[in-house]
């Protein structure tokens, strides 16, 4: 049930990003790398069983966000998405602020959230200050990594999406076990943990290369081909 929920998730989750860009443009992408990162961030809570191995959700909407950069950078170049993952910590860190705030404030008799957002939002300082900046290390170096890429080799799109975001993947969750976990598990349990998440990120990155390609590609209809409501 996990596997069709996980591929449902995959193909609905990046089809939603090409939409965004669709609607909105280079707004609507703005808007769905941060609207995602945050969401990422509240279900990473969640740990599964997916095949033998135990996972976090917020992997595939992490991955997005990497979609979104190298659409971005594709159709709009490089400075925005150094301005969309920059928007991206900011609201990060506002969303952080909020809800510690939000749980210092004393509930009262009738409340029944309490217990339930401090569960969710009790996030330790350190995870939180190694995920915002693994984020931002990851998300410019994958921009750096795709921009590098497409000078050299131009005519290979699946090539520089796939290199960038496969690698800066790998980093992220790399580092981030490194700065987050590093006396709270071994290096054994922390190698485990991350090379885990990096492969299974890996196979997310490759399905999402069509997705590239139809927000590429796909070309608007002509006035002609226009359906006209009266």
């Amino acid at each position: 049930m996990n596997i069709i929920l996980g591929i449902i998730s995959v193909f609905v989750t990046f089809g939603l990003t090409v939409i965004s860009e669709k609607l909105f443009k280079k707004e609507g992408l703005y808007a769905w790398i941060s609207s995602a990162t945050i969401i990422a961030n509240i279900i990473i809570c969640k740990s599964i069983d997916l095949l033998s191995f135990k996972v976090n959700l917020g992997n595939v909407l992490f991955a997005s966000s990497f979609l979104a950069t190298d659409i971005m950078n594709e159709k709009y170049g490089k400075e925005e998405s150094k301005k969309a993952i920059m928007l991206a910590v900011f609201s990060q860190i506002v969303f952080i602020i909020s809800t510690q705030i939000a749980l210092l404030y004393k509930p009262n008799d009738i409340d029944f959230a309490q217990s339930s957002m401090k569960t969710i939002f009790s996030i330790n300082l350190r995870v939180s200050i190694s995920s915002i900046f693994m984020y931002y290390v990851s998300n410019m170096f994958d921009i750096y990594l795709y921009e590098k890429i497409k000078k050299k080799f131009p005519n290979k799109l699946w090539l520089r999406n796939n290199v960038s975001t496969m690698i800066s993947n790998s980093l992220e969750n790399y580092l981030f076990g490194i700065l987050a976990f590093t006396g709270v598990y071994n290096l054994t349990t922390i190698l485990e943990l991350t090379t885990v998440a990096s492969i299974l990120e890996i196979i997310i990155a490759a399905l999402d290369t069509p997705f590239l390609y139809l927000s590429k590609y796909k070309k608007p209809l002509t006035k002609s081909k226009k359906m006209h409501i009266i």
